[in-house]
């Protein structure tokens, strides 16, 4: 009885159904095969099953059907095959080996259609991405021309004041102490505008990137962060910075820029550590506070992990926050070293 079940099953069912030899030939295969593949009893048990497979997907099968050989099931594994009149479908196969008959039994199902679909979702992807990227690089260009504004014409002209006043005094030499006291005020003041037309103009964009690159870069912002609030703050790296791009060097800077400006709760941050190193199938940035500096809970932490977030995604990327109890809290950023198109 079990036996006529499984013959019904084998002429009946819609999925591809075969039965192949260790010597890779097609020993028997029910109608479903011949109906999708198009080929005749002739053509597909007198050639190996290689002579259907679509030749870029040759390689991952045959190491595949090595492992098979092995004792392991194969389970949701994906490949393409020719069809008779030229078109290409995609197979996702369930196998196992039967050792004593040296006989592969496989069960495969047609997936072209979701096949499809995935690939029109990543073009889908790719092409908001390429927007995504288009308006974000549009905004850095304006960043560099609103900082160069800011640092060589109102910085210029905020020098020129400075240099008029201390003019005005070294030839009005008779003034009256007031009017000696307003001069040095505002010496004084113009000198401290230049100060912050320049930190400002570096937070817009900073040129450092392009003239000494990301790693002098961060090490300035660490520094700078540390003078302005008193809590050390340092930068290392393992990974060459010459194998990232310069999208990712930017977002890189500016993830570190916007952690160190609106995520950490200064009243409990600790020491601050960023460093950069290279796993095996990506690359992570570290923002480390051996505190209780990250609450993305409070308002403005929250709007600052949500930027990084977006950062991060537009390289790639994945955030992760921890905070764990005598250890500190921090930022992860996974990005991967390169990003494989869905291949259809």
């Amino acid at each position: 009885m079990l036996n006529i079940f499984l013959a019904d099953f084998f002429e009946l069912t819609p999925d591809l159904v075969w039965i192949m030899g260790k010597d890779g030939f097609v020993k028997k295969a029910n109608p479903a095969v011949f109906k999708k593949l198009g080929y005749t009893e002739d053509e597909l048990y007198n050639n190996m099953i290689t002579r259907f497979i679509y030749p870029d997907d040759i390689e991952i099968t045959l190491l595949n059907k090595f492992k098979l050989f092995n004792g392991e099931l194969l389970h949701n594994f994906c490949n393409r095959y020719v069809t008779k009149s030229g078109s290409i479908i995609w197979l996702e196969w369930t196998s196992i080996f039967i050792e004593h008959k040296e006989t592969v039994f496989a069960i495969a199902k047609d997936i072209t259609s979701r096949k499809q679909i995935e690939k029109d979702v990543e073009e889908e992807y790719n092409k908001f991405k390429g927007l995504a990227t288009h308006f974000k690089n549009r905004i850095e260009t304006d960043r560099k021309y609103f900082a160069y504004e800011l640092h060589e014409e109102l910085a210029q002209l905020v020098s020129v004041i400075n240099m008029d006043v201390g003019w005005l005094r070294t030839i009005q030499t008779d003034l009256p102490p007031k009017a000696n006291e307003r001069i040095e005020h505002v010496s004084a003041v113009s000198r401290l505008l230049i100060k912050t037309i320049q930190r400002l103009a570096f937070t817009i964009s900073p040129k450092m990137l392009d003239d000494v690159g990301l790693y002098a870069t961060l090490e300035w912002l660490c520094r700078e962060f540390t003078l302005l609030n008193g809590i050390p703050c340092a930068f290392e790296s393992n990974y060459d910075q010459l194998n990232l791009s310069d999208e990712m060097k930017i977002d890189i800077f500016r993830i570190c820029q916007e952690a160190l400006s609106n995520g950490m709760n200064y009243t409990e941050a600790g020491s601050l550590k960023i460093y950069i190193n290279e796993k095996e199938a990506h690359i992570e940035l570290n923002i480390l506070d051996s505190g209780k500096g990250l609450n993305p809970e409070l308002e403005k932490q929250a709007e600052a992990f949500i930027s990084i977030q977006e950062r991060a995604v537009s390289i790639n990327g994945s955030v992760f926050l921890y905070n764990r109890k005598g250890e500190g809290s921090g930022i992860v950023v996974k990005m991967q070293k390169k990003h494989a198109p869905i291949v259809v």
